[in-house]
Parts: C-alpha cells; structure tokens; sequence
C-alpha cells in the first residue's frame, strides 16, 4: 500500500463536472492498493497517516497532528501509484491491486479514517477524476507498507 500525502491549504476531487469531495486545511492522500494490502497493513498505514506532525505549532515547528489543527482529509484511490516503469515506455500496473479487492480496501480505508476525521471527503473508485488543490509548503510525503509495516 501507499499513500501520497500532501499537505495543502485547499483540495477537491471532481467526477463528471460534480465535486465529490471538498476540503481547507488538511491532508490530499492518494491511495494506491496492491493485491497483497490486507486491513491489518491498512490500519497500519491509517495510525501512520494520522499521526504524521507536519503542521506548525507556535514556535513555527513541525509538530502538530492534523487532529491538533482540526484538519481534514481528502481520500483519493489512485492505481498509478503502482506503475513500473524499469522496461521500456508503457507502464506497466501488474502490482496494482484488482477492482475487485482494491475498491473494498479503499472503502475501508474512507470508513477508518472517518471514524476519526469527520471531516474527510473522498473521490470516485475508478472513475476518471479531476483533482484541484493548494499544496501548502510544498509538504509531501510518501509512505509506503515495505517500509513502515
């Protein structure tokens, strides 16, 4: 599993010209599943996501959480996470998880966090998505499950 996480002033996700997800200070997560992500590497990820402190306290530190600041999150699924591109041109996306097994994970994951951060929107699994957002810093993140779980 991965997840891009951007922190940003502003963010939406927008399917077929309706916004399906909104939010101001907070968290853009772009999402990708592989076949072998269970819910275990899932809550893993989710504390891990949580828990990052990359936000400003008073003394201009990266030190706050986003339940510190009253952020928000915008869940994105994004399979591209697992392109391949060591042989030639064309990526290729064997490692990404199948619709059938990744669409359930993403909305586990959604489920998760809100129980969490009400305020958390969310895109379209699948769908051709259009994502606006204000990068706050630029502050972006990578985690991934090889590395923290």
């Amino acid at each position: 599993m991965k997840f891009v996480i951007q922190r940003v002033t502003e963010a939406s996700c927008t399917v077929d010209g309706n916004v399906t997800g909104a939010i101001q200070k907070g968290f853009l997560v772009l999402i990708g599943i592989a076949d072998t992500d269970t819910t275990a590497i899932a809550d893993k990820m989710i504390k891990k996501l949580l828990g990052l402190r990359i936000f400003e306290d008073a003394d201009g530190k990266t030190n706050l959480s986003l339940a510190d600041v009253g952020g928000s999150l915008l869940l994105i699924s994004q399979f591209t996470l697992y392109a391949d591109c060591r042989k030639g041109n064309r990526p290729s996306f064997v490692r990404a998880g199948k619709p059938e097994m990744a669409s359930p994970m993403y909305d586990y994951i959604v489920a998760r966090c809100k129980e969490q951060i009400p305020d958390t929107g969310c895109g379209i699994f699948g769908a051709d998505m259009k994502i606006s957002l204000l990068n706050d810093g630029p502050f972006t993140i990578l985690l991934d499950s090889e590395e923290i779980c």
